[in-house]
């Protein structure tokens, strides 16, 4: 083999060399490639998926928030009714308080009304003897009918006439402009034993707090359709 086949045939080599060179260069650049479409999708879902993650988190954030300021306002809403409702209430104990003054302004009535107050008192207590406490006003109409209250009592318990001592000591006047924020009393007695251990308040106003006590579901019944919890 001369020189020119040796060269010839190195020269062949290196393009056979050179070749398969270029395509394991080829190749490798392919599947680096691939590679790094497979890493950069990955990364790309993965911060697809952060990012939804993150959508959903403040989604959640906003329909909580949403729940608690709906809550809220419907509580306030709640609450203003309920306010209402009892601003109303109020306001018609308040006018039937103010009635109340009329029933001590026709002393004959009056005087038949303390007299039955009177009984019914002692008929609670049913005591020998009794301490009766009204207001100064009402002094002389509870002197008046004194007797014929014990006369009853006694026929309806089958008992002895108790005694009964008038205190000196006051119930308030009844309400006015200059003590509209103090102690007041609308009409009535309050009746204790002896030794003060029961007492039995008869007063215009005791009788209309309970019986205002009594009647509110039916109150709220009638008003507001439902009877509140």
């Amino acid at each position: 083999m001369n020189d020119v086949d040796v060269q010839k045939q190195i020269q062949q080599m290196v393009r056979f060399i050179r070749q398969e060179a270029e395509e394991k260069a080829n190749e490798i650049t392919v599947a680096a490639e691939e590679e790094f479409n497979i890493e950069k999708l990955q990364l790309v879902e993965a911060e697809k998926k952060k990012i939804r993650q993150e959508y959903e988190r403040k989604e959640k954030q906003v329909q909580i928030r949403r729940k608690i300021e709906y809550s809220m306002q419907l509580n306030a809403s709640r609450i203003k009714v309920l306010q209402a409702q009892d601003d109303l209430v109020n306001s018609m104990k308040d006018d039937a308080s103010k009635e109340l003054l009329r029933v001590s302004g026709d002393p004959f009535q009056y005087k038949t009304l303390l007299k039955e107050l009177i009984v019914q008192s002692l008929l609670r207590l049913k005591e020998p003897a009794v301490l009766l406490r009204c207001r100064k006003d009402d002094v002389s109409l509870v002197e008046d009918v004194l007797d014929s209250a014990k006369e009853e009592y006694a026929e309806k318990a089958n008992v002895h006439q108790p005694e009964i001592i008038v205190d000196s000591v006051y119930l308030p006047p009844g309400p006015t402009h200059r003590n509209a924020h103090g102690p007041f009393c609308s009409g009535g007695v309050v009746l204790a034993s002896q030794d003060g251990k029961i007492v039995c308040e008869n007063t215009l106003d005791a009788r209309l707090e309970v019986a205002f006590r009594k009647k509110l579901p039916q109150i709220r019944r009638q008003l507001f359709g439902v009877v509140a919890a």
